[in-house]
């Protein structure tokens, strides 16, 4: 067992040092944010699975506190509302579940931060092709595959590993960076 255990914590040790090719597009995401936010827009997140658990944890971090006690920046997950999920699912099926949230709710320069580890999932690119016809920018997650994602989206964060659990460990510390930089530039010190 100790094994197998030494080999994982290898494994995610070198997927995040492996992170690095990612700095430029991490960087680049956090800004977006940031001028969406000054511009009093809103992040909008979404993802299926582990990646939706992902899309409340960050918006609760922007709208309740990353590190800070502060007035809430404006985010909304789109996979928390089970009636809207499960009648969109029932009427036009689940490839529509973000999309159709994303019309009524999404307005141009609001940011849609879309994750998907495989980077091929319909409800997912469905999203960020609505949120492309509105105007609204967006940051795509996912894992080493180049896909659709990369390309209808703004920028993407290609994670070093074609592994979902693996690919799931960087998404949240890199949505928990993101959100920590965004953070800091309302409420702390400037870098």
């Amino acid at each position: 067992m100790k094994k197998v255990i030494k080999e994982y914590l290898n494994a995610v040790s070198n997927n995040f040092k492996n992170l690095d090719s990612q700095i430029e597009n991490i960087s680049l995401a956090a800004n977006l944010i940031i001028d969406s936010l000054k511009n009093e827009n809103k992040i909008i997140f979404c993802g299926n699975g582990g990646s939706a658990a992902d899309s409340q944890h960050l918006a609760a971090e922007l709208v309740g506190r990353y590190k800070l006690n502060r007035d809430p920046l404006s985010a909304i997950s789109l996979t928390v509302d089970t009636s809207a999920i499960t009648a969109i699912a029932n009427d036009f099926g689940y490839d529509e579940v973000f999309s159709k949230q994303l019309l009524g709710i999404g307005k141009k320069n609001d940011v849609l931060y879309a994750i998907s580890t495989s980077g091929k999932s319909k409800s997912i690119i469905n999203a960020i092709k609505v949120a492309n016809s509105l105007g609204i920018r967006v940051i795509s997650l996912t894992g080493k595959n180049i896909s659709t994602m990369n390309e209808l989206s703004d920028i993407t964060i290609n994670t070093p590993s074609f592994d979902t659990n693996h690919i799931q460990e960087m998404h949240i510390a890199i949505g928990q960076l993101i959100c920590g930089i965004v953070e800091n530039h309302f409420y702390g010190e400037n870098e």
